[in-house]
């Protein structure tokens, strides 16, 4: 404490014979260097008007009249266990503005040591400290503090039975189950270590170093991080976020901005969607996030026109198009894009995916093959899987479409596409109308002269093994593949699914590609990190069309 600036005149240490003060008999070289001058001679003499009273004792060593002496809003650290010195139940049976922590889990604040010890030693063997010294141990105190401050990730509610957590009073210290302390306290660390000279081995890239601790515990870090630095690199976008008064929605965009990635732009009324913010420990003042009310904005007559001119042939009325750009947040957000007022958009957290696509298709067009990409990842290998979300039973012809639009979008991710036609059969072997369907697309593809790899129709195990191809040794992919074209939608989802329901996997999409704008349709009720993953690929898929 000493080390972070607190005074030595304004501590007071008491142990079980009173307080260590200066001329004090039968006290150790340990104690006697923090003994003080002071009058006090009990702990109940010590905390009149004290600000903050930290107990390493035992049960019952701080009494209610104590904690009634102490000053206002005092910090109360009751942290003997099992049971703290004075309970949070009866600190607040007499102060009503008290800030409590104890050791305990079933009590807010819980102060616990694998919050500190495991994220020191980290990023103390990560530059192979000579020591661990107290510029170390109060970085990872300031990193504690700072973490505290961030908006908490939906995981830590799941692991809370859904208690929503933010910053204040019964929220000082994040909890043991917050997944970002292995990737943002050692940082903080290893930093310390190196600013006084004891690292033997530095950290020459901060921001590698704490994505690579990021991948060990989330298989999507790797191609995320990499995907938010292009964004970063890139022009700013200004992303729509069309469901703007969704609490959900408005974290995801508070951490788009927070992360540099571009101008969150929250469709909504102003009043609510602020409201909805402060509810969730958010600040927007001076951050850069813009709010627009779909029925006030001034480019409503030309949104309207211009919507008009494409459905009037539709059997659409002028009122019904003035209605839907008043209304409805999709057909507003996609106006945006179709009129360069906006650069990407996000949306599908309050609707299904198809009504959601219904309504921004009615805006913009499609540029190309419309597909849905789901990103698989599991032990260590990334698989992209098409088509899962637009076409139900694809022809020949839209399953070589598919391929083609999925093999472009794989290699605008930085990986060489490896295409395989998935099915039940193995090159003709059972026969079957689906599994001929297959084969068709293969000869159309074969046809076009496309420049990535492909192969099928074959069982998932030929074209995920490499060692299985034994008795097909005509198969032309160089290795296994990455990019999986299913027969069917039904095929995709279930298989995609109930990869993720089983664990060991990460599920990121399906990613909409084809429109003539970058538009994301999350899954109906989508978590922050699902929102915030979707808007940091409308942007990058924006930037890499503008660099086509």
């Amino acid at each position: 404490m000493k080390a972070a600036g607190v005074k030595h005149e304004n501590t007071v240490i008491v142990d079980r014979d009173g307080v260590v003060y200066r001329g004090r008999d039968n006290v150790d070289q340990w104690k006697a260097a923090h003994a003080t001058d002071t009058p006090h001679r009990t702990l109940a003499e010590a905390m009149v008007g004290a600000d903050v009273v930290i107990g390493l004792a035992a049960k019952g060593a701080i009494t209610k009249e104590m904690v009634a002496s102490m000053a206002p809003r005092p910090i109360i650290f009751a942290m003997a266990n099992p049971d703290p010195e004075i309970t949070p139940e009866d600190v607040r049976s007499v102060r009503d503005d008290a800030i409590i922590a104890t050791g305990r889990s079933d009590y807010p604040n819980q102060v616990n040591n694998v919050l500190g010890f495991p994220y020191i030693f980290r990023g103390a063997l990560d530059v192979r400290a000579r020591q661990v010294n107290h510029e170390m141990k109060v970085a990872c105190a300031q990193a504690l503090a700072a973490l505290a401050r961030e908006d908490v990730p939906d995981e830590v509610a799941v692991a809370y039975r859904g208690r929503k957590l933010k910053f204040g009073p019964d929220y000082i210290i994040p909890t043991p189950f917050d997944p970002r302390l292995i990737w943002y306290i050692p940082p903080f660390v290893a930093q310390a270590a190196m600013d006084t000279g004891v690292a033997r081995k530095p950290i020459e890239d901060m921001d590698a170093y704490r994505a690579t601790l990021r991948q060990r515990l989330d298989p999507s870090a790797a191609l995320m991080q990499k995907i938010s630095s292009a964004v970063r690199g890139a022009p700013n976008k200004r992303v729509v976020f069309a469901e703007g008064e969704e609490t959900s929605v408005i974290r995801a965009a508070w951490a788009f901005k927070q992360q540099e990635l571009g101008t969150p732009i929250l469709v909504g009324r102003e009043e609510l969607v602020r409201q909805n913010a402060v509810e969730a420990g958010l600040v927007f003042e001076d951050l850069g996030i813009e709010i627009i009310n779909a029925r006030v904005s001034p480019n409503n007559v030309a949104y309207t026109e211009a919507l008009y001119q494409r459905l009037w042939r539709r059997g659409y009325l002028r009122r019904d198009v003035q209605r839907m750009i008043n209304q409805d947040r999709n057909y507003f957000g996609a106006a945006m894009l179709a009129h360069g007022d906006a650069d990407a958009m996000v949306t599908g957290v309050t609707r299904n995916f198809n009504m959601a696509l219904k309504e921004v298709s009615r805006v913009l067009d499609v540029k190309s093959t419309l597909i849905g990409l789901s990103v698989v990842m599991a032990r260590g290998r990334t698989l992209f899987v098409a088509d899962t979300s637009i076409h139900e039973l694809p022809d020949a012809q839209e399953l070589a479409d598919i391929a083609i639009q999925a093999a472009a979008a794989v290699r605008k991710l930085g990986r060489t596409p490896r295409v395989a036609f998935l099915s039940y059969s193995s090159f003709g072997n059972p026969p079957g109308d689906r599994g001929e369907k297959v084969r068709e697309a293969i000869r159309i593809l074969d046809q076009r002269g496309v420049d990535f790899e492909y192969e099928g129709e074959m069982p998932p195990e030929l074209a995920l093994t490499p060692d299985a191809r034994g008795s097909h040794p005509f198969m032309r992919l160089s290795r296994e593949a990455n990019v999986l074209v299913m027969p069917a939608i039904h095929s995709a989802v279930i298989s995609t699914q109930m990869i993720e329901a089983l664990g060991g996997a990460t599920l990121i999409g399906p990613l909409l590609i084809g429109l003539e704008k970058s538009v994301q349709i999350v899954p109906l009720g989508s978590s922050v990190s699902q929102i915030l993953n979707a808007a940091t690929f409308a942007a990058y898929e924006e930037g890499i069309a503008e660099e086509g």
